[in-house]
């Protein structure tokens, strides 16, 4: 299985709305310039997590995207989930509903229990990581947080 960059992307763009911002709106120009990632596919892939209710956005002036819920009431399966569909790492392992098309193994194929297995085991671990979790790996790790500048006064 690989990621795309959406899902990626998408999980970096959350993580610095989560770390930086908290619960207010941040704007996609200051997510674009910190994560280096192209604004217009930002949006794309807010679409994304705003249809999939991980995201809002306030329009005007002081607005912009924010979060849904708390940090630790997101787990990076959901943002994966709403940017990739479903976390498998074969085709031949995902839920029966899911599948294309019915492989002439299934039911008698070792390795299918394998990758079912693996799957079930890393859809465990994404499912309990939460993007608290990744803020406190952030600040361990010593990386930089920006106040927004919107709202730093001086007098």
């Amino acid at each position: 299985m690989r990621l795309s960059t959406k899902s990626r992307y998408g999980l970096r763009a959350l993580f610095d709305i989560a770390y930086n911002s908290g619960n207010l709106p941040t704007q996609i120009q200051d997510i674009s310039r910190r994560q280096e990632i192209s604004p217009r596919y930002l949006e794309q892939i807010f679409q994304s997590l705003k249809k999939n209710g991980i995201l809002k956005s306030k329009r005007g002036p002081r607005g912009g995207y924010y979060l849904s819920r708390t940090p630790e009431l997101i787990t990076v399966r959901e943002i994966i989930e709403a940017t990739e569909g479903d976390v498998v790492l074969v085709e031949c392992a995902a839920n029966k509903r899911k599948r294309k098309e019915n492989c002439t193994f299934s039911g008698h194929c070792v390795t299918q229990t394998v990758w079912s297995e693996a799957g079930a085991l890393l859809n465990d671990y994404l499912g309990k990581l939460t993007l608290k979790d990744l803020c406190e790996r952030g600040q361990s790790l010593g990386v930089k947080k920006e106040q927004d500048h919107r709202f730093v006064y001086y007098i």
